[in-house]
């Protein structure tokens, strides 16, 4: 298995694919990195050789992945929650955020239904 920022790649994959293992790199990065090192997307992991993976780690710290951009997404949270704007009051509460409807559909984030007592069905 192939080690990028601290993640295992799979090897029976095309590394088009793999490189989304990574948090922060998506299918259009992928490519995007991958054409830049001059690399064929649908090569196997395996197939790679070692320079052609330093080539693709070079090219993977040009961007913001892993660690340093979670960090940053946790931060941007924790800003809206002390700044008390709208969308941080609803991740302080562990509602959704973006706007959807909480009376059905909202179990993702609300956690498992509370049951309330002599309340019947109609």
């Amino acid at each position: 298995m192939a080690r990028l920022k601290g993640v295992d790649i799979p090897n029976d994959k095309q590394i088009c694919i793999s490189l989304t293992y990574i948090y922060g790199i998506g299918r259009s990065l992928a490519q995007t990195i991958l054409k830049d090192v001059k690399i064929d997307p649908t090569t196997k992991t395996k197939d790679l050789t070692s320079d052609e993976l330093l080539k693709i780690r070079d090219e993977i710290n040009k961007y913001l992945t892993e660690g340093d951009l979670r960090r940053e997404v946790n931060m941007n949270i924790k800003t809206k929650m002390e700044i008390n704007s709208y969308q941080g009051s609803r991740h302080k509460k562990g509602l959704p955020v973006r706007g959807q409807r909480t009376i059905t559909n909202a179990r993702t984030r609300k956690g498992k239904g509370k049951t309330i007592a002599n309340k019947k069905k109609a």
